[in-house]
């Protein structure tokens, strides 16, 4: 019965549910205009950015997407001004004490991507547990890139690859794609089929270097609080309309 809703809702929106993309990530760009849009500070359209990140989360859970990965913070925000990278942090730590009692009739499994350095102890002690407490459900996937740097994941994944060599834990030899893949934050997750970015920018922002070789990108000129059900529908609709041919004919 379940699969049959699904299948007559995707039906009902022109996508379709054989062809639904495994892995989807989203950079969710624009709080602050947003914010600013509507005279109000930064920090508001981070909050409401942050409410709507809920909103999509089900949204894709109910579609019977696997994977969604979502960049929540990367390396080079902490150059942003202290009230917002405390308000970002906040937001984090406020989402994660929820989300697992949030989700738990969703069936969703929490993780996390990035770097734990110069987070606090308790996002920390957070993290550990959300990611403990949903690590067997087996529905959506929801990965949260947090800290995280595209070209820092290569530079870590590179530098553990050299050490275990020295440590004669494996050969130079040996070292292939799939073994370099399994250094990265994103061991045994899929790479991504979609890409999304909204509000109006073109660009990946050292999001997924290595996972987003041959992703399909959609990007939208909506500002992610405004982003809604109906632009993942637009989104799928374009990927599933395209010829992902991996470089053949």
């Amino acid at each position: 019965m379940f699969f049959v809703e699904k299948l007559f809702r995707a039906k009902k929106k022109h996508i379709k549910y054989k062809k639904m993309p495994e892995h989807i990530a989203i950079i969710m760009d624009g709080n602050g205009r947003w914010a600013a849009k509507r005279g109000m500070p930064r920090t508001m359209g981070h909050r409401e950015g942050s409410n709507n990140i809920r909103r999509i989360v089900n949204y894709c859970s109910s579609l019977g997407i696997k994977y969604l990965t979502v960049y929540a913070f990367s390396t080079e925000n902490w150059n942003r001004p202290k009230s917002e990278v405390d308000t970002l942090m906040s937001l984090l730590e406020e989402y994660l004490k929820k989300a697992d009692k949030e989700l738990k009739d969703k069936n969703v499994r929490i993780r996390i991507i990035g770097s734990m350095d110069r987070l606090s102890p308790s996002i920390r002690n957070e993290i550990k547990r959300v990611i403990k407490s949903t690590e067997k459900n087996t529905g959506l996937n929801f990965i949260i890139a947090f800290n995280y740097g595209g070209r820092d994941e290569i530079l870590h994944a590179a530098q553990s690859v050299a050490k275990d060599v020295r440590d004669g834990k494996i050969s130079v030899e040996s070292i292939d794609k799939d073994t370099f893949e399994k250094y990265l934050y994103t061991e045994g997750i899929p790479d991504p089929d979609l890409l999304i970015r909204t509000s109006g920018e073109l660009r990946i922002s050292n999001f997924l270097l290595w996972q987003l070789a041959y992703t399909e990108m959609w990007f939208t000129d909506v500002l992610w609080p405004d982003f809604r059900e109906k632009h993942i529908d637009e989104a799928i609709e374009s990927y599933q309309n395209r010829n992902r041919r991996y470089g053949g004919v």
